[in-house]
């Protein structure tokens, strides 16, 4: 829209970044807390437009949605050294830690199955961002500006709702297999 009313490509794509960059910004102040993700996808904001405006080049504004999901990729990765992966912690933040769903789901870290479930997912999601923080920034330097633009706000919701699925299929897999371990456990003890 707006390179149609005369603006060049790179200030039209630093513009179309305003609104979201305010979005987060604004929930930040409103809940006097900094997610994450908001703060990945503000940084990805920030870089994209100055090494856009630094270079007039539109293309590295539109990678900066790479660097928020490939930093995130990364971070998903680097939690595994510790003993609480990424997804865990989203997944107990998700449901509420201080819930009595909350303190359920994290007393079932006790269990080796139920660890390793979620180093499996973290090991995935990691792994799926990454790739497609490869992939954004290959067909940002490969196609034009507007195949870039189109699929760069397409593809992150395809990789999402892909990942959520897949999680919610595995997630109730390991469920079923640690009923099945349990009820095998209380048999064999009677």
């Amino acid at each position: 829209l707006l390179q149609s009313n005369g603006v060049a490509a790179v200030p039209a794509l630093v513009l179309s970044g305003v609104l979201p960059a305010v979005g987060v910004v604004s929930g930040i102040i409103r809940h006097r807390q900094a997610a994450a993700v908001g703060v990945l996808v503000l940084a990805g904001i920030i870089v994209g437009a100055i090494l856009g405006l630094v270079s007039r080049n539109p293309k590295l504004v539109l990678d900066e949605g790479s660097v928020s999901t490939g930093v995130f990729g990364l971070i998903c990765l680097g939690s595994l050294a510790t003993d609480k992966p990424m997804m865990y912690r989203f997944a107990l933040e998700f449901i509420g830690p201080d819930t009595e769903r909350g303190r359920e789901f994290a007393g079932l870290r006790q269990y080796r199955q139920f660890r390793r479930a979620f180093v499996v997912i973290t090991v995935v999601w990691g792994t799926a961002y990454l790739i497609e923080a490869a992939a954004r920034v290959l067909i940002v330097q490969e196609t034009s500006a507007g195949t870039a633009l189109a699929v760069s706000k397409v593809l992150p919701y395809a990789v999402a709702g892909v990942l959520i699925l897949w999680t919610v299929g595995y997630g109730r897999y390991q469920g079923r297999k640690g009923e099945r371990m349990a009820a095998a456990y209380a048999a064999a003890a009677e």
